[in-house]
């Protein structure tokens, strides 16, 4: 069963709704995995989704703040959500696709501005999201699974713009790129998008600040999708819709695509 799947940053899915929209009829993932609602599952847009051939969700959501959400058309079976960290937050959500193949939804915190948990308190609780995703995954060895999402790190240099000047703001620390190199290891997790596009700078994130984000260019790769090895070698396509982040009243992350043959 071949499928295609997109990952996103929607950064409120009710204030974006038209443009997820926009996304489905112009390019029509069969799955796609949305992070950062802001909205309770109950309120998120789905009769506009259902519209366009996606009749299937799994999610998992609160008011104003983080929130996942799996939406398909193909049918899904809710696998459950992880607290990682037990912040309370609305980060993680897994569903079962007819293939068998488990897709997890992640939405890893950003961290806050200064890169050092005894004065940042949301660095730390980043940290320790994510060494309870390693923990988790090397204790249950996940099979036949896809992770995508906003993991907020950008770990290698040409995922970002300037790695010696990004080596100490958040999301390209060393210590952070460590965490993430042992969750990705632990489930033994193959980086699709950097497996079809082994080499080059690679975005899927510009700040709001920037003036003109497209001249600047001043990126980073924030927003993966992994696979288990027995089944990353069925994937392909990957590409970044660079355009999206042009598009009007944009999310500052752009869709990540990849396609399995399964």
């Amino acid at each position: 069963m071949p499928f295609t799947l997109a990952t996103w940053n929607i950064n409120s899915v009710r204030l974006r709704e038209g443009l997820v929209a926009r996304l489905m009829a112009d390019e029509g993932p069969d799955v796609l995995c949305l992070q950062e609602c802001k909205s309770p599952v109950e309120k998120i847009p789905v009769e506009t989704f259902r519209a366009l051939g996606y009749t299937h969700m799994v999610a998992r959501g609160q008011k104003g703040y983080n929130g996942v959400a799996i939406i398909s058309k193909l049918p899904l079976e809710e696998v459950g959500a992880r607290d990682f960290a037990s912040l309370g937050h609305a980060r993680h959500v897994a569903a079962r696709l007819p293939n068998g193949v488990v897709i997890h939804n992640c939405y890893v915190p950003a961290g806050g501005d200064i890169p050092d948990r005894e004065q940042n308190e949301k660095f730390g609780q980043k940290l320790d999201f994510l060494t309870e995703m390693r923990d988790h995954f090397f204790a249950e060895k996940p099979a036949r699974s896809i992770l995508v999402g906003d993991l907020n790190i950008a770990p290698r240099e040409d995922d970002v713009w300037s790695h010696k000047q990004l080596l100490k703001i958040v999301s390209h620390t060393p210590i952070e790129v460590e965490h993430l190199a042992q969750a990705q290891d632990a489930g033994k997790w193959v980086d699709i998008t950097r497996q079809d596009i082994p080499s080059g700078l690679l975005y899927s994130w510009w700040s709001y600040r920037a003036a003109d984000w497209d001249a600047a260019d001043k990126g980073r790769r924030l927003d993966h999708v992994w696979a288990t090895p027995d089944i990353a070698n069925a994937g392909h396509g990957s590409r970044i819709l660079r355009p999206c982040r042009g598009w009007e009243q944009p999310s500052d992350h752009v869709p990540v695509f990849a396609s399995f043959d399964i």
